[in-house]
């Protein structure tokens, strides 16, 4: 799980270790990593999937301290530029931001992890890939330029990657799980009524059932997203 220090990513790392599942979590800072490892017992990885270089020790200490891996899922997003801010007004190292974290991270964490998603299909559990997509990624929203267009790629490389990988037992799925009342959408929209908006923990549920699959029967090895 990237990003499994606040908002969606935090109530996924909750509800699957309550569930007894085996979980993995990357966020970038050490005193949220080790506040939410405390909590759940979940297993903490201080990195920034937006860095080429941390990739693969990342990767490493996820198949290492789980023992595999059956789901990946990789939610950590940036919105590039904030505030938000036109096309136009963008700089390049905005734009190259939200690329390395929303497109470039899940595509270089999904490969280094690759061989154990497929050694996990071999072994006859079902190895899924899922990654958050927004209605950013379809609608052309004003100002998200930066944010929408990593994640249309985003959505468009799931896409392609699950019609290769069917034959080697992997399935990548694109999901969107709404607006939702969390950090990243507090900064991309300070005015917003978090009335009007969904809680993390409601879509977290939502798309643990879509992880259902990957859990062939007891808990033992239920999910290690």
């Amino acid at each position: 799980m990237t990003g499994g220090t606040s908002g969606l990513g935090n109530a996924l790392v909750r509800l699957l270790c309550n569930e007894g599942a085996h979980v993995a979590f990357v966020a970038r800072t050490v005193r949220d990593v080790e506040r939410v490892a405390g909590d759940t017992g979940a297993l903490g990885i201080v990195g920034d999937v937006g860095r080429k270089d941390d990739i693969y020790p990342i990767a490493l200490q996820i198949a290492g301290g789980l023992g595999g891996l059956d789901v990946l899922v990789n939610n950590a997003s940036s919105l590039g530029p904030a505030p938000l801010s036109l096309l136009a007004d963008t700089d390049c190292e905005g734009l190259q931001l939200a690329l390395e974290v929303n497109l470039l991270g899940p595509f270089r964490l999904t490969k280094a992890l690759f061989g154990a998603l497929t050694a996990a299909a071999r072994a006859g559990r079902s190895a899924m890939v899922i990654n958050i997509s927004s209605d950013a990624a379809t609608s052309a929203y004003s100002g998200w330029g930066a944010y929408g267009a990593s994640k249309a790629g985003l959505r468009h490389l799931t896409a392609i990657w699950d019609e290769e990988a069917r034959a080697q037992g992997v399935r990548l799925l694109s999901v969107d799980p709404g607006d939702m009342d969390t950090p990243l959408h507090a900064a991309a929209v300070p005015d917003a009524d978090p009335a009007t908006l969904g809680r993390p923990e409601d879509s977290a549920v939502e798309i643990v059932e879509r992880m259902r699959p990957a859990a062939p029967g007891a808990k033992a090895r239920a999910f290690r997203p």
